[in-house]
């Protein structure tokens, strides 16, 4: 069986209603981000920042597996549409990215601190690997108050090398822990190329260290994102653990201050013709789900969205002088 045959015989085992909800979350994450690009090149917003343009079949295809009442989600610090997934107003998201008083930390937080404990959004993580060993925690949480939920943690393959993440997961294979870890390969860690710096090509296989369940996974296809974190998410809440590589690539660089020069023209452009909106898209319309009429009706939706929160933010009052040392624990 072929990818594109596989790909048709996913798309015909879900309802459309639900195939239309993961294209139309795709299409809300890519505007958002296209939006936040725009703000951050007339200095509207600064600092740091991270696109997540071109990975979004993963985020939305493994949070579609969650029950986010039950459910929670930590990320690095490219967070903007897990934030979004989560539930967390795209007009506070856009507001946070502005330093505006009516973001969802008050502007304190930025880009790479999104934060929303009501919604189990917990972060948006600005250290490499740091939220990894503290998404363990929340697993363990999960496990030791005898609760039905599980963990999705996701990161970057930057943070495989990191001994936080070797640690968390010798703990959760220990503990048995309810908890996915996520491995969102978009194939550079800042300026190079995973595989220059890892004697490891197969993220996946980093869990028989632990005698962990890994698994690899097309990261630009979301139904099948969809798929392999469903089977992993029930695996963990049986108290077995999984890891998780989604090979994915994101289109811009790996922050607005990076003109991505280390990467060919082509290989990008290849990478474009595999984007995971366009990829559902046709099946959609090969399967005769998808008219160009509804499309371009989710599309506009999405812009609208973008539009809203980045007015929403414009208009917003800077914080409060008075602010400045509150939420300052000493």
């Amino acid at each position: 069986m072929t990818v594109l045959e596989l790909s048709d015989t996913l798309v015909r085992k879900y309802d459309e209603a639900f195939l239309h909800r993961l294209l139309a979350d795709m299409l809300k994450l890519r505007r958002f981000e296209e939006k936040v690009g725009q703000m951050y090149g007339i200095k509207k917003i600064g600092g740091f920042c991270h696109l997540y343009s071109g990975q979004e079949a993963v985020a939305v295809g493994a949070m579609a597996a969650l029950d986010l009442a039950r459910d929670y989600v930590l990320t690095g610090y490219r967070d903007h549409g897990h934030a979004i997934l989560c539930g967390m107003d795209p007009k506070a998201v856009m507001a946070e990215l502005f330093g505006k008083a009516t973001g969802c930390s008050r502007g304190k937080g930025g880009s790479m601190h999104l934060f929303d404990a009501d919604r189990h959004m917990f972060g948006g993580n600005g250290i490499v690997a740091s939220h990894i060993p503290v998404a363990t925690g929340v697993a363990f949480a999960i496990h030791y108050r005898k609760e039905d939920g599980v963990v999705l943690c996701f990161f970057g393959d930057g943070a495989i090398h990191q001994g936080a993440f070797h640690e968390s997961l010798n703990q959760a294979k220990v503990w048995q822990l309810p908890i996915v870890y996520i491995c969102e390969n978009n194939q550079y860690g800042m300026g190079t190329r995973y595989d220059r710096v890892s004697a490891v090509r197969d993220f996946s296989q980093m869990g028989q260290a632990y005698d962990m369940h890994g698994s690899r996974v097309d990261g630009m296809n979301v139904l099948a994102v969809y798929e392999e974190i469903s089977s992993a998410v029930q695996a963990a809440k049986k108290g077995t653990p999984v890891l998780v590589e989604a090979k994915t690539y994101r289109y811009r660089g790996h922050s607005m201050s990076d003109p991505a020069t280390y990467r060919s023209k082509d290989e990008v452009a290849d990478y474009r013709r595999q984007d995971p909106i366009q990829i559902l898209k046709s099946q959609l319309e090969a399967q005769g789900q998808l008219s160009e009429e509804q499309y371009g009706a989710l599309d506009v939706e999405a812009k609208k969205m973008a539009e809203e929160a980045a007015a929403f933010a414009e208009a917003s009052p800077e914080p409060d002088l008075s602010s400045l040392h509150e939420d300052v624990l000493a």
